[in-house]
C-alpha cells in the first residue's frame, strides 16, 4: 500500500500544500472570531455575505431577521420614540450602502447594531444644531395608560423600560446589548467601541442598580 500523501494539490495553482498550512490558513481567514456564534448569528452573517455578492433574496431575509433587534436597540438609545422607526430605516439604508465592506469579521448583527448606534449619535448631533420650538408634554404616559393592561408581559415590559431609563446611558446600552439582545461581550464591546472589560463592568453595575431598584 503506498504511503499517505503528506500534501494536497492546490486547486488553483496545482502546487502541493502541507495540511499544516491549510490549518494555518483557516485560522487566519476572513472570519476571525474569538467566540462561537449562535446559530441565528451564523445564519444572518451568511445572509449578509450573500447579500454582499448581489443576492437580493438574502437582503430581504437579512432585514426581516434583524429588524426587531435594531428597533429594540434604537428605542433604548433614542430619547424620541417618534424617531425610532426612522432611525431603524436609516440604519438599514446605511448598511445596504456599505455591504460591500462587510467581511464577516464580526456577526452581521453586531455590525448592524454598530451602524444603528452611529445613526442615533448622528441624530443627536443634528438635533443639537436645531432650535427647540416648544416644551411639549411627553405623550408616552398617556398612550400607555390607554393601552389594555391584561396582555401577557405588557406591564413587565413597561416597568423594565422605566427601570432601564433610570440607568446611565452607557450602562443601559451595555445591559440592552448583552442581556436583552443576547450579544456576546466581545461583540457588544465592538458595537460600543470600548474594551470588553468596560462592557462587563457596565453590565455588572447595571444589574446591581436594577436589583437595588426592585428590592422592596
Amino acid at each position: 500500500m503506498p504511503p499517505a500523501p503528506t500534501s494536497a494539490p492546490d486547486t488553483k495553482t496545482g502546487k502541493h500544500t502541507s495540511p499544516r498550512n491549510h490549518t494555518k490558513s483557516a485560522r487566519h481567514g476572513t472570519h476571525r472570531r474569538a467566540h462561537k456564534d449562535t446559530p441565528a448569528d451564523e445564519t444572518t452573517t451568511a445572509l449578509a455575505l450573500a447579500a454582499r455578492h448581489g443576492d437580493t433574496g438574502a437582503v430581504e431575509q437579512l432585514v426581516r431577521a434583524l429588524h426587531r433587534d435594531v428597533l429594540r436597540y434604537v428605542a433604548h438609545l433614542c430619547a424620541d420614540p417618534q424617531a425610532v422607526d426612522d432611525l431603524a430605516q436609516d440604519t438599514f439604508l446605511r448598511a445596504l450602502g456599505s455591504l460591500h465592506r462587510f467581511e464577516g469579521r464580526c456577526s452581521a448583527r453586531a455590525w448592524l447594531l454598530s451602524i444603528a448606534r452611529r445613526a442615533v449619535m448622528d441624530s443627536y448631533r443634528y438635533a443639537a444644531t436645531r432650535p427647540r420650538l416648544a416644551d411639549l408634554p411627553d405623550w408616552r404616559p398617556v398612550v400607555e395608560l390607554a393601552q389594555p393592561r391584561g396582555l401577557p408581559g405588557f406591564d413587565d415590559g413597561i416597568v423594565l423600560r422605566e427601570l432601564l431609563q433610570a440607568l446611565p446611558a452607557d450602562r443601559r446600552e451595555a445591559f440592552v446589548l448583552t442581556q436583552l439582545l443576547g450579544l456576546p461581550y466581545e461583540e457588544a464591546a465592538r458595537v460600543s467601541d470600548c474594551p470588553v472589560g468596560t462592557v462587563r463592568s457596565r453590565v455588572a453595575r447595571a444589574r446591581a442598580a436594577l436589583a437595588e431598584q426592585i428590592t422592596p
